[in-house]
């Protein structure tokens, strides 16, 4: 998965303070808080990269700091990826949900407002942030850039080199109960609202997958919305400087302020 060279160009990134939620060295997060004195509403934030070693979390910064503009903390999650020793499954996804865990117990700490957190990731993040949403105490709502929502449908497209087997160690027919824990579509209903925000022209992880998501959350009864944008491919979505990302910057405020 390449990112066009735009992205690469962007103002040098301000990091957030590093706070470890675990022993492993890539078991932290990056808060940032907006300017004032709060108490603050918090995006947890899960970047992308195919659960893969070679992307981190630097690719979502600005983003981050976009949303601080709008009083938004944010709270960026490392995790362990495939490449790293623990990375997989289940290593990754018991590492985003203790990292998100931990930003309830250092809420008191920066003045964040526990019943105003969101989860919002992007493409394999999405992924995550939907699994997440399913695994934790509720949620504001959720918002997914992208995301991988239903990795047996991932698998059968074979994204990003048959990434989806390594990730899971297996097809559905030989672990399905892999699949059936981890893939968002599986978990359904979440009972909270859900974005789903999608670029039409995405060639990482197509449309699709989040238009079939949506249908089936809204067959269960959910609050769920596919935001598809037209002409919009993979990175856009988290690019401040696009004209996609106001849709993403709404999006979360919206979620946050219960105008739903």
């Amino acid at each position: 998965m390449s990112q066009p060279t735009d992205i690469l160009q962007l103002p040098l990134l301000s990091r957030g303070e590093r706070l470890a939620y675990g022993a492993d060295p890539l078991q932290f997060g990056e808060l940032r808080l907006p300017r004032g004195s709060g108490p603050f509403p918090a995006a947890i934030v899960i970047h992308g990269g195919f659960w893969r070693a070679a992307y981190n979390l630097d690719h979502i910064g600005h983003l981050c700091m976009a949303l601080n503009a709008e009083g938004v903390a944010t709270w960026s999650l490392e995790y362990r990826r495939l490449g790293n020793a623990g990375g997989g499954c289940p290593g990754t996804f018991d590492d985003v949900a203790t990292g998100a865990r931990h930003l309830g117990s250092i809420a008191g700490r920066y003045n964040l407002d526990r019943k105003r957190f969101v989860a919002l990731g992007h493409s394999a993040g999405g992924q995550l942030a939907l699994w997440l949403a399913a695994e934790q105490e509720p949620l504001r709502g959720v918002v997914s850039l992208a995301g991988v929502a239903d990795l047996r449908r991932a698998y059968e497209l074979g994204l990003s080199n048959s990434v989806v087997r390594d990730l899971l160690e297996g097809s559905p027919d030989s672990v399905p109960e892999r699949y059936d824990r981890y893939s968002p579509i599986e978990r359904l209903p979440l009972r909270i609202p859900q974005r789903l925000i999608h670029g039409s022209l995405d060639k990482n992880v197509p449309l699709e997958i989040s238009q079939r998501y949506v249908d089936k959350a809204q067959a269960c009864g959910d609050d769920a919305t596919l935001i598809a944008l037209k002409d919009a491919e993979h990175f856009k979505l988290i690019d401040p400087r696009a004209t996609e990302f106001e849709v993403v910057r709404n999006t979360v405020l919206k979620l946050l302020t219960n105008e739903l």
